[in-house]
């Protein structure tokens, strides 16, 4: 595994290694040692995974009060995935990194507690795994607005297409709202 940092360190990019044949590949997407070496020194508890047609919109959700790490990858398809900081007292606080994680280039990202995530599905379909080190707490939910100017994230819509999102994250907060870490 190679891990990447991006232009907010904490943020990491996670190449995997692949080992294939005419029957197939095999491929670790986590082994706590590598990752603890690697400054990644977290447990998991809990693993999700989703299903999302395309323009689909998902995000950007943290949770203020046990916040979530959270280790992504795409198994079918392809997403651009955004981490947001929240971190009041970080120099990136407000700053935002994407990435494109695909079957294909089977690339993970490692999103810290403290962040905002979210993904725009730009395939057909796309199925995201990803582990938390955290437990889901629906209460301490909270959804920063995907479209605030103040962050600026460059989603990649084509021109006219409006993502399909649910309420919830239609009703998202903007950053000056927001409740930081």
């Amino acid at each position: 595994m190679k891990f990447v940092p991006t232009d907010i360190p904490d943020v990491v990019l996670i190449e995997t290694t692949l080992h294939g044949d005419e029957r197939g590949f095999f491929m670790e997407t986590w082994r706590e040692n590598l990752f603890a070496e690697a400054g990644i020194d977290t447990r998991f508890v809990q693993d999700n995974h989703s299903r999302s047609v395309g323009h689909t919109l998902r995000g950007l959700h943290y949770q203020i009060i046990q916040p979530q790490g959270k280790l992504v990858r795409v198994s079918e398809g392809e997403v651009f995935d955004v981490a947001v900081d929240l971190r009041e007292h970080s120099p990136t606080c407000g700053r935002w990194v994407g990435e494109i994680l695909s079957a294909q280039n089977r690339r993970q990202m490692w999103v810290p507690g403290g962040f905002a995530h979210g993904f725009l599905v730009l395939s057909d379909v796309a199925e995201f795994i990803y582990k938390c080190s955290d437990y889901y707490a629906p209460h301490y939910e909270r959804t920063l607005k995907w479209d605030d100017p103040e962050i600026g994230i460059d989603w990649p819509l084509a021109p006219g297409v409006t993502p399909i999102m649910s309420e919830k994250d239609m009703a998202g907060c903007s950053l000056a709202e927001a409740e930081l870490f």
